[in-house]
């Protein structure tokens, strides 16, 4: 057999098996647990928050350009296999080209146009995620610790403005310019877990932060030992939690439901456990259930954590 009848033969096999692997490739694709409205999220939850459907524009654009850059490069390559294959009239060499200096260019610059279009969009979104109010609504100062998580409510419960107690040494750790917004009077309750908790309504594990609808919510971010990772899932936002430093974000949740929660940074053997639920509830609601925590006793503050080191304490004067 001549060598080129060999060649011929070798190829049909793999020509069979084409159709196989692309129709298995298709399936792999396709056979997932999304259905179809969760196509254009590209994986993320449903927003439940005002500022999450920012976030999620920017990973939709982010994906629209990887993918633009992607059909751009698969393009080029399978023109190049189809018009320049070696063939059995063309068995020579082709043509090598080397310092060409307008392709070198252009790889150099495409790249740099890319980056920084993608670093405008992303600087521009991350500075509104992170902007913060004077008054906010509601603050809740988050305490992080192994393995579980607290969570202290820096409202006035009892409607009392003359029974402040935000200067309590509970809260030393965080600089005071991240507590001028609480209320007049904010006495405080806290609520406290442990990772054998559930929450009631959904029997999902970790204890329960409760959030108005509607109504902007100041985090403030504290750990008691070593580094977590503030993440409600749905509100497509995280942010580590830190000891000796106090890291700050804010939403407005809008829509009503419990929601899962938890630490997404490894900080040690019970990592996984470090989970907590967010329930959304109506303003009201929110208000009973705070004073609900101060018939239970749960007045006051629980240690925020670690004090801020005195060279950062009250250095950052963006949004004061």
């Amino acid at each position: 057999m001549s060598p080129n009848g060999s060649d011929r033969s070798s190829r049909r096999p793999m020509r069979r098996k084409l159709p196989q692997v692309l129709a298995a490739g298709l399936v792999v694709a396709t056979a997932t647990g999304c259905t179809y409205k969760d196509f254009p999220r590209l994986g993320m939850p449903t927003p439940v928050t005002d500022e999450a459907p920012r976030i999620l524009s920017l990973w939709q654009g982010s994906w629209a350009a990887a993918l633009a850059t992607g059909v751009l490069v698969w393009g080029l390559i399978i023109w190049s296999v189809i018009f320049h294959r070696r063939t059995r009239t063309k068995v020579e060499v082709p043509a090598q080209t080397r310092y060409n200096m307008p392709i070198e260019a252009l790889y150099t610059i495409v790249p740099f146009i890319i980056i920084a279009v993608l670093f405008y969009f992303t600087a521009r979104d991350e500075s509104a995620i992170l902007k913060t109010s004077k008054k906010p609504d509601h603050i809740v100062n988050v305490v992080g610790f192994q393995w579980s998580w607290a969570f202290n409510y820096l409202e006035n419960v009892d409607g009392n403005k003359s029974t402040s107690n935000i200067n309590s040494s509970a809260l030393s750790a965080i600089p005071d310019k991240w507590k001028k917004g609480a209320p007049a009077g904010a006495d405080g309750v806290y609520d406290a877990g442990v990772p054998g908790e559930r929450n009631p309504q959904t029997g999902n594990p970790g204890p329960t932060l409760w959030l108005p609808k509607g109504e902007t919510v100041q985090f403030v971010l504290t750990s008691r030992d070593v580094i977590h990772s503030f993440w409600v899932v749905p509100f497509l936002m995280k942010q580590d939690v830190i000891p000796g430093h106090t890291n700050v974000f804010e939403v407005t949740p809008n829509k009503e439901g419990t929601f899962m929660g938890k630490c997404a940074e490894l900080c040690g053997v019970d990592h996984s456990r470090m989970l907590f639920n967010v329930k959304v509830v109506s303003p009201e609601r929110y208000r009973e259930h705070l004073k609900d925590l101060a018939k239970k006793g749960q007045t006051g503050y629980l240690p925020s954590g670690i004090k801020q080191t005195d060279h950062a304490r009250n250095a950052e004067t963006k949004n004061q």
